[in-house]
């Protein structure tokens, strides 16, 4: 036993390692200032944060743990496999909004999967300072995507290449990012007479800038191009204005020549502030230690290192943080100054680690912890970014710069902090509602709550319920005992139930046990968990929607904070609700009114057999503007297959005009490119502001001969009799709708017996980070495999192989776009 422990030990030991390994060797490779690795956790579809290099925990909490179906990059990346790369803030708003919502910090990001055999093992992700979107190749991929394939190869021969034992279920692992430089002096200190500009720097300073003794020309020139080349003239006013007693309320940031932050401070020197010299320190808050000559400093100014532990506390931060320098130094930010975490404070320290501004904002101490000087309540703050360090700044609200503003007492600004931690699920609204923004049927709007509510109150049961004829009925539940809702099913308005209840008088229930609804609700059956429940009303613009249950693992109380903001998200949820209801009696019309077009069967002939089969999107509208049909053209048949842009009805009403207008064209037998040319025109008389891609094909039954044009649609597939598969070099034109003046060239092939042609949309090939010819590629191999025989007497059906072809998007779970698929094949003579 013990040694099965001692294995497991250096199992967990070498995990660690392997992890730890790859982030900070993705961190280097990218340039980056945060990396991680999420891993599979024991909880189907959930990944975990393992590892996190260069940001502390706490402040990375709310991505500890995430949803593969949730639109993150992450996700996106361990779902298709793929990279994704969001060089800017830009990027990532336009391709995941919920994802930069929750950080809106100028910054960009790479997720690399890890491979692992079928699927990936994980995702290895690094957030680095944004680039231009013109920039192509910012990063070498190469080096982060051998890192993770390295990765997955170690974690797979430490499992004994077992995928399924890599998972990680415990909190993440937070590193320190190796050092960016050696140490350096950090503080250096100079004087300055405006009479003579000479600058009198120390060792410090001289160290500081790199410079020999002799090297400096001591003037107040070279000064301001050794210190900061780019700023030099803001330097010099600087000087000039506290020369004449103007003295900057506020530390100076300025930039080196290398671009890291250094801060600036200055004074009138002789006492009272009266004498004609300038007294300066520089303060580099990139260095890796801090000087005792910062302890001079009348500002108070501390250092936190990546990970959030203060390094360095001068006398004057200590004071007005009101403790003890020896019992700030070495702990972590949130527990030596709490009142300077959590929200909205823990977003300025993230735009801080992950950008390379300055953030400013104010903070008010506790009472208990404020300082004997009566300097106010509210405290400045400026936070500078460096490549090890965070340099923060503390000043008197009263001695702020007034270019960043007033003082917040004279407006009488609340007190974020006295609100502590429990601010935390203030900002589940504004996630819960972007969320619900892409969710437009019952079950996506259920599916978000359960990930986006659950996780963040820590509960483990829902159930969603909607009014219909005054009765209520279950749309959705998890984490419920099978059979235990069963009862509750369609009870009226009428019953004595917390969830009736909640719903006609309005108000929300709370109830911290199971023992307190037994109380209240007397002889109401009960499931074996003994946690809290919270029974909440989903009204919408006044009008009852239904009713919402969560439920929690073990016994709990609600803050005043909790209340509210789960009664809010109680009503963001009814009106998603009510949006779904609309949509899905929308959703029925529509789909009523393209069943209605496509055609109830296909023209047939004894010696061609087809089969057709079409699926609806199920994101957005669930109806589009895909359609298939075979016409008889004089004595041969007519294959058509198009998609009209967009969906929704007006796609589906312009599908059936043109589906019409190529039908009529081809029953007068008209060739196929007077076919396409004669709907391109109608559709542009038609004028509906949308256009269409199509293929028709006119094929001769007897002897195989077929003629093809395309406007702007996929190639046909052809499977030959011997299995042979591929796709056609089909000469087309543009799409349906755009130029009236467009050709479309036509293409002469031979269908031999038994063979079998393949015509699709979008819809059955395109998937999102996938490249469409990869798609093609793809339904060209599983048409080799599914169409042995088909056709021939005693193989498989055509039908059969439609069925094979169009599994996958049939049992999926969302499909982004419609899909349509008509095969046609020529039976054999028999004899021949």
């Amino acid at each position: 036993m013990a040694g099965s422990d001692e294995r497991a030990v250096r199992t967990r030991a070498r995990l660690t390692a392997l992890l730890a390994d790859a982030s900070t060797g993705a961190l280097t490779a990218a340039g980056g200032r945060v990396a991680g690795v999420y891993l599979r956790s024991g909880v189907p579809g959930l990944l975990r944060l393992s590892v996190l290099v260069g940001l502390p925990g706490p402040l990375f909490k709310p991505w500890w743990r995430l949803h593969v179906d949730r639109p993150f990059p992450v996700a996106d990346a361990y779902r298709l496999g793929v990279p994704v790369v969001l060089p800017n803030a830009t990027e990532t708003m336009r391709r995941y909004p919920q994802f930069a919502a929750g950080l809106p910090f100028p910054f960009g990001s790479v997720h690399m999967p890890v491979p692992g055999g079928t699927e990936p093992l994980g995702v290895l992700t690094v957030l680095h300072p944004a680039v231009a979107d013109t920039v192509d190749e910012f990063l070498d991929r190469g080096v982060l995507a051998r890192l993770a394939d390295g990765l997955g190869a170690e974690l797979l021969g430490l499992a004994d290449g077992n995928a399924n034992a890599v998972s990680w279920d415990a909190e993440p692992l937070c590193l320190r990012p190796p050092a960016s430089r050696p140490a350096q002096a950090a503080v250096g200190r100079f004087s300055w007479d405006p009479a003579t500009s000479a600058v009198h720097p120390d060792d410090r300073l001289l160290a500081l800038l790199g410079l020999l003794p002799g090297e400096f020309a001591g003037t107040a020139a070279a000064l301001a191009e050794a210190l900061a080349p780019a700023d030099a003239h803001r330097l010099l006013a600087a000087l000039r204005d506290a020369a004449a007693g103007r003295v900057p309320k506020a530390p100076l940031g300025l930039r080196a020549r290398n671009g890291t932050a250094r801060l600036l401070d200055l004074w009138p020197a002789g006492t009272g502030g009266a004498g004609p010299a300038v007294d300066g320190v520089v303060f580099d808050p990139g260095a890796a230690s801090a000087d005792s000559a910062a302890d001079l400093l009348p500002q108070g100014v501390f250092c936190l290192d990546r990970l959030g532990l203060m390094v360095y506390v001068n006398p004057a931060a200590a004071r007005l943080a009101g403790r003890p320098r020896e019992a700030l130094l070495g702990r972590p930010l949130w527990e030596a100054l709490p009142w300077l975490t959590g929200p909205p404070y823990d977003d300025h320290l993230r735009g801080a680690l992950l950008s390379p501004e300055p953030v400013h904002f104010h903070a008010r101490r506790p009472a208990g912890e404020r300082d004997e000087p009566a300097e106010g309540d509210w405290l400045a703050v400026s936070v500078h970014p460096g490549t090890d360090l965070l340099t923060c700044v503390l000043t008197p609200a009263t001695r702020m710069d007034t270019t960043r503003g007033t003082a917040p007492e004279q407006h009488g600004a609340p007190d974020p902090v006295d609100r502590g931690h429990a601010m935390a699920p203030l900002y589940r609204p504004i996630a819960l509602a972007i969320a619900l923004t892409d969710a437009v049927t019952a079950r996506q709007v259920s599916e978000v709550v359960m990930q986006e509510l659950l996780p963040a109150f820590g509960g483990r049961q829902l159930a969603i319920y909607l009014l219909q004829d005054r009765h209520l009925y279950l749309a959705w539940e998890t984490g419920f005992p099978q059979g235990f809702l069963a009862p509750f099913e369609g009870v009226g308005l009428d019953a004595h139930l917390p969830g009736v209840e909640t719903l006609t008088t309005g108000r929300p229930l709370f109830f911290e046990s199971m023992g307190q609804i037994a109380a209240a609700y007397p002889g109401i059956a009960l499931d074996a968990e003994q946690g809290a429940r919270a029974f909440l009303p989903l009204i919408a613009s006044g009008r009852p929607v239904g009713s919402c249950i969560l439920g929690f693992d073990r016994p709990r109380s609600y803050s005043t904070e909790e209340r509210t903001v789960l009664t809010a998200l109680a009503g963001l949820i009814a009106h998603a609700m009510e949006r779904a209801r609309r949509y899905d009696d929308e959703a029925a019309l529509a789909r009523g009114l393209q069943q209605a077009l496509l055609p109830r069967r296909l023209s047939a002939h004894p010696r061609v057999e087809t089969a057709g089969r079409y699926l609806p999107g199920t994101q957005g509208m669930d109806v589009g503007g895909d359609w298939y049909d075979v016409v008889e053209a004089g004595d041969g048949l007519a294959l058509v297959i198009g998609d009209v842009q967009g969906h929704g009805v007006q796609a589906a009403a312009t599908m059936g005009q043109l589906r019409s207008a190529v039908r009529a064209f081809a029953l007068s037998d008209r060739p196929p490119d007077e076919v396409l040319s004669g709907s391109n025109h109608l559709l542009i008389d038609l004028d509906p502001g949308q256009f269409a891609s199509c293929c028709y094909l006119r094929l001769d039954p007897v002897t195989g001969r077929a003629r093809v044009a395309r406007a702007g649609h996929l190639p046909p597939l052809l499977r030959a009799p011997d299995g042979r598969t591929r796709r056609l070099d089909i000469a087309g034109g543009v799409v349906l709708g755009v130029d009236p003046h467009a050709r479309y060239p036509v293409t002469e092939l031979l269908l031999e017996p038994d063979a079998i042609l393949a015509l699709y949309t979008d819809g059955l090939v395109e998937r999102p980070g996938t490249d469409i010819d990869e798609g093609i590629t793809a339904l060209r191999r599983a048409l080799a495999r599914a169409g042995g025989a088909a056709g021939r007497r005693g193989g498989r059906s055509l039908a059969g192989v439609a069925d094979r072809l169009t599994a996958t998007a049939r049992h999926a779970t969302d499909r982004p776009d419609d899909v349509a698929l008509l095969l046609a094949a020529r039976r054999a003579v028999p004899g021949r």
